[in-house]
């Protein structure tokens, strides 16, 4: 029985891959559908999970529609330009600290044309900064503030000792430092040299690669205003959820939960910025952040599904086979998160499919706190948006997906990223917890 579960599950996982971008959402929910054909109970659905990316993602929008991303990709730009010979080192750190900033990787798909072009121009292959770009935002959603996966995390582990402002001290520095240490050995490991790519110059030769230089982008009066106030935000969400932790005990019993906090201040941000910025709200449906983002919930809402209908059903056999070996040694849980958040295509899905069979099995607080940046191995499939996209962008042909589906040019380094984001949150626990 395990055996055709597991079955379906790559199937369903293959069938999205083939039918690309939202299409893997829809592929889980058939294989929900065909693993409750069989008799398996339908798993949870991460509704906490979807619903703070979604008052994020619409927040997001707003102010793009208000010019605040085309004043991020401009100073993004600046930065870049101002050093472009180290754009593998200074890509990921970009892309980081914006989603950092913004709880979401996707915020940034506004960076990834911007790395490409300065990539090429320098004669740089762009499938390097590109790879360690997009990695370093899915690692930094174990980092993010306001993401729904460290505000999980948080809620879990505040019981057990670890209150919110120790494991952002432990998952902010360890992550930078890992996603830091990822980008230098892939800049001196690999070859970055474009001119010697055999299919980019098959491509230059057939006209397909242009040069589009620097762009003049025009913005708007309030663009900047729109950051501050989604900026505002994310500090009053931190702020909350410091004043309310349990460990501090400022607030005995809290008015609501940290998810709530987040869903009505992000969406009090949005109406503030509509307002105050002029924001035009029908072309907010329309922007490409908030489609994106919305293609990102129904692809989380099934393959999540799917994934957590086979953890749940088969979490005894996990439990008996993994618990003794776990125990024994504790770094293979990041192992585990690593491989099955590529199923359940969500750091927070995986954390709250995984995280209590993990406390269930008694590892220690710093085990959990040091493994979760694991939870990152999206890239594992080529099916993530972000992941797509660059590939897209990249019209020199490096950035591309071999036949073996596996090796493709963000496994590597992800693979690295994660490993260093892991041992050095053991390192930091260590001192911290």
């Amino acid at each position: 029985m395990l055996i055709l579960e597991l079955l379906i599950v790559l199937f369903a996982i293959f069938l999205g891959a083939r039918l690309g971008g939202i299409g893997i959402g829809f592929a889980g929910g058939l294989g929900v559908l065909a693993l409750a054909i069989i008799g398996v109970h339908p798993g949870s659905i991460p509704f906490d999970v979807i619903s703070i990316i979604m008052a994020v993602i619409a927040a997001i929008a707003v102010m793009q529609v208000a010019g605040g991303m085309d004043y991020l990709v401009q100073q993004t730009e600046k930065i870049l330009r101002k050093n472009p010979r180290h754009i593998t080192l200074l890509a990921p750190i970009v892309t980081y600290f914006l989603t950092i900033f913004a709880g979401t990787g996707n915020i940034s798909l506004s960076a990834l044309p911007v790395i490409a072009e300065v990539a090429k121009e320098q004669g740089i292959k762009p499938c390097r900064p590109l790879s360690t770009a997009v990695v370093s935002a899915q690692i930094a959603i174990t980092a993010s503030p306001i993401s729904a996966a460290v505000v999980y995390m948080a809620s879990v582990m505040e019981p057990r000792g670890v209150n919110y402002i120790h494991l952002l001290m432990v998952l902010i520095p360890s992550t930078f430092c890992g996603v830091v240490l990822m980008s230098l050995l892939v800049s001196k490991l690999f070859n970055s040299t474009l001119s010697t790519d055999p299919v980019y110059l098959k491509r230059l030769e057939e006209g397909l690669v242009t040069l589009r230089g620097s762009q003049s982008i025009t913005i708007k009066p309030r663009a900047r205003l729109s950051v501050l106030l989604f900026l505002a935000g994310v500090f009053s969400v931190v702020a909350y959820a410091i004043v309310n932790s349990p460990g501090l005990g400022l607030v005995v019993t809290p008015i609501m939960s940290t998810t709530s906090a987040i869903l009505i201040i992000m969406l009090s941000v949005a109406t503030l910025t509509t307002l105050l910025c002029s924001a035009s709200t029908d072309a907010v449906l329309t922007s490409s952040t908030f489609k994106a983002g919305m293609s990102a919930c129904i692809c989380i809402l099934g393959v999540a599904w799917l994934g957590d209908t086979f953890v749940q059903a088969n979490l005894p056999w996990i439990k008996e086979t993994a618990g003794g070996v776990i125990q024994t040694h504790p770094w293979l849980l990041a192992v585990i998160f690593f491989f099955c958040s590529a199923l359940l295509y969500s750091q927070a899905a995986t954390a709250k499919a995984l995280m209590p069979m993990a406390l269930a099995l008694n590892v220690t607080p710093l085990t959990a706190v040091a493994s979760f940046a694991a939870v990152s191995g999206l890239f594992i499939l080529p099916t993530y948006p972000t992941l797509v996209a660059a590939i897209q962008m990249d019209d020199t042909g490096t950035t591309r997906i071999g036949r073996l589906v596996f090796n493709h040019p963000f496994f590597i380094p992800g693979t690295i990223g994660v490993a260093f984001s892991v041992l050095l949150g053991f390192l930091f626990g260590s001192m911290i917890l």
